[in-house]
């Protein structure tokens, strides 16, 4: 079982990611629940988007033990990370992520948004980057699955770019 937590500020587009990284697992023939909170506020506010994978029933929808952490700001990695093992892995946007907590040993430091705004000319593909990036990461569902599912949910007419910056996100890894 791969129990992930995404987060970031709302707007960032992090329930979406999960939902599509659920629905890349589903494709692969795996079970998944996926579940999301946020702040009061719509936009800006601390939000989260969790998502279990499993070979076998999931018997409580919630993440409980992180196998990986997707912090996309500082407030963000400051509220979501205390539970994340010493062996899990936790995942940064360099954009806005400037501290690490101690306990944190296995971390990817990746310029996620930077990468959108300078590959794709704006942030809004940074969501789909850091998808690319956990799966080259963790090869958690396939690739072809998480293409399909990228595609599945975003708007007409954007499916080049997004397949883009999919694959923005896995040279991320690939260059580490």
């Amino acid at each position: 079982m791969v129990e992930m937590r995404l987060s970031g500020s709302g707007g960032q587009g992090l329930i979406l990611a999960g939902i599509i990284l659920a629905e890349a697992a589903l494709l692969d023939g795996k079970l998944a629940i996926q579940s999301q909170s946020y702040g009061p506020e719509a936009r800006g506010g601390a939000s989260k988007s969790e998502v279990i994978i499993a070979d076998r029933p999931i018997h409580y929808p919630k993440v409980t033990k992180p196998n990986l952490v997707l912090a996309m700001t500082q407030e963000a990695t400051n509220k979501y990370c205390a539970d994340l093992p010493a062996d899990g892995i936790l995942m940064v946007d360099t954009t806005f992520v400037k501290e690490i907590p101690e306990h944190v040993k296995n971390v990817y430091r990746l310029p996620i948004t930077e990468t959108s705004n300078a590959e794709l000319g704006k942030s809004l593909f940074a969501n789909i980057i850091a998808l690319g990036a956990i799966v080259a990461a963790t090869n958690v569902v396939s690739v072809e699955s998480i293409t399909q599912a990228v595609l599945n949910r975003v708007p007409p007419g954007t499916e080049e770019v997004n397949k883009r910056a999919l694959e923005l996100g896995m040279q991320l890894i690939q260059k580490k």
